[in-house]
């Protein structure tokens, strides 16, 4: 791509920051990396065939083990590996421990002990269990106390490969964990150094960038949207995200920047412009975007819910949790069928709350009450909504605080009508958070650049994005 004339289309910029993203992705850039333990569903035929196979090699083990005279080709390629497991959990400075390892569990020495008949296969395991419980996490230490209670041989030695098994997911999680900072540093030069090379090649790939961040300057200098039902709202009534910016004070770079990672919130998915600097994050943004709305729609069901049963059904946290999954687990099919959706769970909601009042010995919602009810519920899924418009823009301000003060400081002072949804919203902010602090780190300069372009060097408050 780039021969000749150096054509550079935006395509083959995602083909290339594809490579990057799933850098990116291993290294828990915009998310923390752990290593899990695939567990297979029992029922799946890959978890079928798996313990087929996991307990015929372990009757073939108490076959030989149980022979006359025992057959501990088996064992001894068991414990070899154990030996192996054990070396590869020591740290560089655990010289001692990694000597005696290498004495107890020496191959030549087990190889002539089974030759003659004499190898101590549960002494050797016991020994191992003891090994384990000084190498283990603490999180390992009621694991390894089980195996302890175990005589059978075979058995012990099989749940020592299970509990093996899981510390070393523990230390490779421990390495990643202590690398990250330098991986990060490489990740945040290399995507940098990617991106230049294509920029060199294409001097125009950051014009939908421009555009977009001129689009948030603009919005910032703009007045404020009003709800269109104020006059029925007056108590949900609060400062949009753009009533955080005083449009009397000067621009700076960060709050443009920060307006426009929120627009990207707002993205019309026709529009192909989309920045070329947010190409690899793309995906996860609408994602986010995803989870803003269902928390909008969840936060204004349980606002308008609350107007109806009173504090008491909402001062007992047993029941908010119950109507949030309700709420959640409901509005999965949101997006491709949103009327069906929002019936659904105005009839669930509703009858939550009629049974819980009934439940309690108080008054249950009169038949007005509740065809009043479902049908304030209904109308939450309209954008136009003024319940809706309102915790949306509010939860949008939350990020946009987030963006500015970081996550724990926002949470202190939450907007009205969102604190039931805190933990869901501290969630989100942190990805948000963690996506565009990436972001800034590796394109900070292209997008200072642009900004000096932008804001008058007397309108600005600020020189520079926060880059690397």
């Amino acid at each position: 791509r780039g021969g000749g004339g150096g054509v550079l289309s935006v395509t083959g910029l995602t083909e290339t920051v594809n490579e990057v993203s799933k850098l990116s992705n291993k290294i828990g850039m915009n998310c923390d990396y752990y290593m899990e333990e695939k567990v297979l569903p029992p029922s799946s035929l890959e978890g079928k065939v798996k313990e087929t196979v996991h307990n015929a090699f372990w009757d073939h083990l108490k076959e030989q083990l149980s022979a006359t005279p025992p057959d501990f080709s088996c064992a001894l390629e068991l414990l070899k590996e154990i030996k192996e497991i054990l070396l590869s959990l020591l740290l560089p400075r655990q010289n001692r421990l990694r000597t005696e390892i290498e004495e107890a569990l020496d191959t030549d020495l087990l190889k002539q002990e089974a030759e003659h008949g004499a190898l101590k296969v549960l002494y050797l395991s016991k020994y191992v269990l003891n090994m384990m419980a000084l190498l283990c996490a603490p999180l390992r230490d009621e694991a390894v106390q089980k195996l302890e209670n175990i005589t059978d041989p075979v058995w012990l030695l099989r749940g020592i490969f299970q509990v093996l098994g899981l510390m070393k997911m523990d230390m490779v999680n421990y390495t990643i964990q202590s690398l990250q900072p330098h991986l990060q540093e490489h990740s945040i030069q290399y995507e940098r150094a990617k991106f230049q090379e294509l920029l060199n090649k294409q001097p125009s790939l950051l014009n939908h960038t421009t555009k977009w961040l001129t689009q948030a300057a603009a919005d910032l200098t703009m007045s404020p949207p009003t709800c269109p039902d104020t006059s029925d709202s007056s108590s949900l009534a609060g400062p949009s995200p753009n009533e955080a910016t005083n449009n009397s004070e000067p621009l700076s770079p960060t709050m443009v920047l920060c307006q426009g990672f929120l627009n990207l919130l707002l993205w019309d998915p026709e529009n192909e412009e989309f920045p070329e600097t947010l190409l690899m994050d793309r995906t996860r943004l609408q994602e986010l975007k995803s989870q803003l709305h269902q928390l909008t729609i969840m936060a204004s069901v349980l606002l308008v819910a609350s107007s109806f049963s009173g504090s008491v059904l909402f001062g007992s946290p047993q029941f908010v949790d119950k109507l949030k999954r309700i709420t959640k687990s409901l509005l999965e099919d949101f997006l491709s069928r949103p009327e069906e959706a929002i019936l659904t769970v105005s009839e669930q909601v509703s009858q939550e709350i009629h049974q819980s009042l009934k439940n309690m010995g108080l008054v249950a919602l009169s038949s007005d009450n509740t065809a009043s009810l479902m049908g304030q519920l209904q109308n939450i899924a309209k954008k136009e909504n003024c319940v809706h418009s309102v915790i949306d823009q509010r939860i949008r301000l939350f990020l946009k605080c987030c963006l500015v003060l970081g996550v724990q400081r926002s949470l202190l002072d939450l907007p009205g009508g969102l604190t039931l949804i805190e933990a869901e919203l501290a969630e989100l902010g942190q990805k948000f958070v963690n996506l565009t602090h990436h972001n800034q780190q590796v394109f900070g300069p292209y997008y200072t650049e642009i900004l000096e372009t932008l804001i008058s060097p007397t309108q600005a408050l600020e020189t520079k994005v926060e880059s690397v």
